[in-house]
């Protein structure tokens, strides 16, 4: 299913959005750890046990399909809007270069039970690659915490790694002219990401990647959560 053309677009004009509740407070800064690769906008969510942004192992639903073919978070927003999260849209206000980080405004959980943390966030370029972080039990300890977060595939479109099928919102310096690295995957579940393979050719060869820049491996994001 082709989402991604022109959901990003419009993401990226998105404002840090926080949804606050009161007292214990914290803060999740995500630093991107590759060398080529983009974060499109994050969803930052603090929720219930009953709630999940995606699960390992199942078939992505229509809202995490679209985030991590397309970037767009509205579809999650919403189907998680009914458990009441502590929420943080968009951070970085815009795409997270390599190297680079961002930090949520203060998010409360006190008097709720938004115990657990999750984030999204679709990786560029990628098929359907998203950064992925799903239900950390958040401590009750005032203190820092870090930890690194993989990438997953979220198995609705083949790693192709071609640029007809990867939004385009900047210049990725990817090339032309591959001829597709897989025409389909065998796992079709949400799973924990191969990586990209690119090659050396601009023009041809079977990826439009280059794997001098874009090849990576997990873990791809550092978080850390400073509970005050």
């Amino acid at each position: 299913m082709k989402l991604k053309k022109t959901a990003i677009v419009s993401l990226l004009g998105l404002a840090a959005i926080t949804t606050n509740v009161q007292a214990e407070q914290f803060t999740v800064k995500i630093e991107n750890l590759t060398n080529g690769i983009y974060f499109t906008p994050f969803l930052v969510a603090a929720h219930d046990s009953n709630t999940a942004l995606f699960t390992s192992g199942t078939s992505a639903n229509t809202s995490l399909e679209a985030m991590a073919e397309g970037g767009d978070i509205s579809g999650l927003v919403a189907d998680i809007a009914a458990a009441v999260p502590t929420t943080s849209e968009n951070p970085a206000g815009g795409l997270l270069a390599p190297g680079a980080s961002t930090t949520t405004e203060n998010l409360n959980t006190d008097n709720t039970d938004n115990n657990y943390l999750s984030l999204v966030a679709m990786m560029l370029p990628t098929n359907d690659g998203f950064v992925g972080l799903n239900s950390w039990e958040i401590p009750t300890e005032a203190g820092t915490y870090t930890f690194t977060v993989n990438a997953y595939d979220a198995g609705t479109e083949a790693n192709d790694e071609l640029s007809a099928s990867i939004p385009a919102p900047i210049d990725f310096g990817t090339g032309t002219g591959g001829t597709g690295v897989a025409t389909s995957d065998s796992n079709t579940m949400i799973h924990i990401h191969r990586g990209s393979l690119g090659d050396s050719d601009s023009v041809g060869g079977e990826s439009d990647l280059d794997n001098r820049i874009h090849r990576w491996l997990n873990p791809i994001a550092r978080v850390t959560v400073v509970i005050q």
